[in-house]
């Protein structure tokens, strides 16, 4: 039987066993979220989910935050105020750090100042489209069949666009402008009623998203009359590009990664190798391919001055636009 001095040894000792810190047992890997300024189900989201999943091997845990609204404002002004650690990544998209900074009187963000870029993810050609009937019935076949039609009838086109300020109407009105041409813009209420109305005849040609205009053009119900990328689009390259017309059009849908401002280099680094290398593997892009989307890794510094380069575009075209939301 153990004596009292025995006893309290034995309890010191066992106290100072359970203090010391256990050796060997793995820290649990921190989770890295991205958000996502939109719903669930659209192609920004579907296109992060793939390259989330493409990364877990190397970041561990990523998870997808949609946090919709505003037109993207509010999913991005989080974004901007979330901790600089690397652990929270968000989306720019041409709206978010192109259109809306001259679009919107205030922003919750500042898209030149709260970011750090990490690599770009894709662009998604647009295309410009007419109704095929009408196109038939004025004769029109190319790009610049259109022009001189234009040219030949003043106001007597329109094209329809998802709204006042959309991607569709900014590059209605750069185009409109390099061609010396003028065309009513009908807004909609959203890019599927632009379409809709596209293919019942309300208007006569629109700017489109390859992706979304693809099945009808392939079914005949649109004509194809030139991509807005400086390139050919690898899924249509028989369409031209506006640029061989018009040189130097360039007006595209692209979006990327940044996290806020002042996390460290090093992070940034290591987050672009993972997600860079992700978006060169053959499974994520032959996934893209499937959304008409473009892979398109960068280095930060290279994002970085191409979303300074589209602010700059749409600080003038949004201008020319007269668009406004207040």
């Amino acid at each position: 039987m153990l004596n009292r001095r025995h006893l309290i040894t034995s309890l010191a000792l066992s106290a100072t066993v359970l203090a010391l810190p256990v050796v060997g047992l793995a820290q649990p890997a921190p989770t890295t979220r991205i958000v996502v300024p939109f719903a669930a189900g659209g192609p920004i989201d579907v296109t992060v989910r793939i390259l989330a999943e493409a990364v877990k091997g190397t970041l561990g845990t990523v998870i997808v935050e949609n946090r919709p609204g505003a037109g993207g404002n509010i999913g991005v002004g989080a974004v901007a105020k979330a901790a600089p650690d690397g652990l929270t990544l968000g989306i720019a998209t041409t709206a978010s750090h192109g259109i809306n900074p001259w679009l919107f009187s205030k922003l919750p963000y500042d898209p030149a100042k709260d970011f750090a870029a990490v690599t770009q993810m894709l662009r998604v050609p647009n295309v410009l489209v007419m109704n095929a009937d009408a196109a038939k019935r004025l004769n029109i076949d190319s790009l610049a069949d259109l022009i001189t039609y234009a040219k030949a009838n003043p106001a007597k086109l329109n094209y329809g666009s998802g709204g006042n300020g959309s991607a569709g109407h900014l590059a209605g009105e750069m185009f409109k402008n390099q061609a010396g041409i003028f065309a009513l813009h009908i807004p909609y209420n959203g890019g599927n009623p632009a379409q809709l109305g596209l293919l019942s005849g309300q208007v006569d040609f629109n700017f489109d998203n390859l992706a979304t205009a693809a099945p009808n053009i392939r079914s005949g119900k649109l004509k194809a009359l030139a991509v807005t990328t400086t390139q050919r689009a690898a899924a249509m390259p028989d369409v031209p590009a506006i640029s061989d017309t018009l040189p130097g059009f360039e007006i595209d849908t692209w979006w990327g990664l940044v996290v806020p401002a002042g996390t460290p280099a090093e992070t940034v680094r290591k987050l672009n190798a993972a997600f860079t290398e992700a978006l060169r593997s053959p499974e994520v892009k032959a996934r893209f391919a499937t959304l008409m989307a473009e892979p398109a890794p960068s280095t930060p510094e290279q994002f970085d001055a191409f979303m300074a380069r589209e602010r700059t575009k749409y600080e003038r075209v949004v201008k020319l636009s007269g668009a406004k939301v207040d």
